[in-house]
């Protein structure tokens, strides 16, 4: 085991050995805590979340129109009916949300906060994961059989930023929206914000609101799509029926036209392409170019799409008070941005809408018995385990739809995992592929057919995944559900033990199945 220094001493009433440890107290992390005590009545589990808060990203972002870009229903828990008028809520809301859901189910007196993990080494003597914690108060330990990796995919501490020459000169306010200044004043200031991401596309038409003039300055267009933040059907059967059974309604519908949506994607790009620029074409059509300004080089759903809720983005444009331009940065100078068409913004604050910096697993190391693991050589397992790594379980959800649904059902599998243990008796669980099938299936990245950057730019330090399940990733809602709900657990891949010496004796079984 990795040698743990300045381990703070901890007091005698205060648990540090637990069944399991859920590593962030974000959306994933409170959904993991509520499905452990309704499901695993008894199970002793601790929430470690580094900062101070409770609700991950939607504690962190605090820009201006802060929102998600899925429908809640889908985005929202399956046990916790989404019960505002709005679909596409703002960030205190869904914040209030999750701390809503922490205290109804009594989650948050399991969590730890201002507790990150550094390090995690599985020890192969006793079948646990020791954990390195930094504290308030010092480095702690922690054991747990069973580590649930619930830390998002992203650095909290430090979102991406290009090297743009000449920013060091720039004598107005630089900013950008993963740690948005509270008492920025951008009332009557001209403000350019350099991205067409979601946050870039939230952010215009809420600052020009109140900005004199706000411009999206994109080096190539990305997809939008717009759609009503106030869904009637919705409201409209949570009138007429109760909660739970109008939730499930809606959930049901809102998850078949996201995959309908998405697969039509994969077969039929030009019909999309030709739906979503007719929308575009009918509010802007003729303020400015849409084929230069609103249709990418690339299908809908190589990257994601972006909401435009209300027309907001749509508005703010007509209205005058927000414009798009699509140029690459020459360099940036005291006044503004020079492009490489020789055109100057002007800019008092420039907002680097520019994305985010992708991080593997909360960027902690990971060991086995003081081996560093490296993720990039293991099989991804149905997309939520890796291959020869014990008892853990990352959540990642969906690209292509609401990131809770992929999330719920990877918190329902590990509480199967859980009971089949406790009756059996087993103490570990390891994806094992084996050798022959390892060294002869195609390897593909760990998300493939998705070109966005953020994600390209890390993905080779993921595991890979195969052409044959269950060493797939599907991001497919339908399938993933058969395979987390309905499969068994002991399908030949997932090698289950009740001791150390047990792994030794499923080797020989291994290599004679390869």
């Amino acid at each position: 085991m990795t040698s743990m220094t300045s381990v703070t001493e901890v007091p005698a009433e205060e648990t540090t050995d637990f069944d399991v440890i859920i590593i962030g107290a974000g959306l994933s992390g409170i959904g993991s805590g509520v499905r452990l005590q309704r499901d695993c009545p008894g199970t002793r589990y601790a929430i470690l979340e580094r900062r101070e808060a409770i609700g991950g990203t939607w504690d962190i972002f605090r820009y201006p129109g802060i929102r998600s870009d899925s429908d809640m229903h889908t985005l929202g828990y399956d046990f916790k009916p989404w019960s505002a008028e709005k679909a596409i809520a703002d960030g205190p809301a869904i914040r209030g949300y999750v701390n809503e859901t922490a205290d109804e189910y009594g989650v948050r007196e399991h969590i730890r906060f201002q507790h990150k993990l550094t390090a995690a080494d599985w020890n192969s003597t006793t079948n646990q994961w020791y954990l390195t914690v930094e504290t308030a108060a010092g480095i702690a330990q922690y054991r747990c059989t069973m580590l649930l990796m619930c830390a998002g995919y992203y650095s909290y501490d430090a979102g991406y930023q290009p090297d743009f020459p000449g920013k060091a000169s720039f004598a107005g306010t630089w900013v950008h929206p993963q740690f948005w200044p509270k008492d920025l004043d951008y009332s009557g200031k001209k403000v350019v914000v350099v991205g067409s991401g979601a946050t870039a596309m939230t952010l215009v038409p809420n600052m020009a609101q109140s900005a004199a003039k706000v411009t999206m300055l994109q080096r190539s267009p990305t997809y939008v799509i717009s759609r009503p933040s106030v869904d009637a059907g919705a409201n409209w059967l949570r009138r007429h029926l109760p909660a739970k059974t109008a939730y499930a309604i809606t959930r049901w519908r809102n998850t078949v036209w996201q995959q309908f949506f998405y697969g039509l994607s994969r077969v039929a790009p030009s019909v999309l392409r030709r739906s979503l620029l007719k929308k575009v074409r009918q509010e802007l059509g003729d303020i400015l170019d849409v084929e230069k300004h609103f249709t990418p080089h690339y299908n809908p759903w190589d990257q994601r799409l972006c909401l435009v809720p209300d027309d907001d983005l749509f508005q703010a444009i007509k209205a005058g008070r927000a414009d798009v331009v699509t140029d690459h940065i020459d360099h940036i100078d005291a006044d503004g941005i020079m492009l490489q068409s020789g055109e100057h913004l002007d800019a008092d604050v420039i907002v680097s809408a520019t994305g985010l910096n992708l991080v593997i697993l909360g960027d902690a190391q990971f060991t086995i018995d003081g081996d560093v693991i490296d993720f990039s050589k293991e099989w991804t397992y149905k997309g939520m385990m890796c291959s020869n790594i014990p008892n853990m379980i990352q959540t990642f959800g969906y690209i292509n739809a609401s990131w809770t649904l992929r999330a719920d059902l990877i918190a329902h599998w590990a509480t199967r995992v859980i009971k089949h243990m406790q009756e059996k008796g087993y103490r570990k669980f390891t994806p094992r592929i084996p050798e022959q099938l390892a060294n002869t299936m195609p390897k593909r990245l760990w998300i493939d057919d998705f070109s966005a950057g953020y994600m390209q730019r890390v993905l080779h330090l993921f595991p890979k995944q195969g052409d044959q399940h269950p060493w797939v990733n599907p991001q497919n809602f339908r399938k993933d559900r058969r395979m987390f709900r309905d499969e068994p657990l002991e399908d030949g891949a997932l090698v289950f033990e009740k001791s150390a010496s047990e792994a030794a004796r499923a080797e020989p079984e291994l290599r004679k199945a390869s």
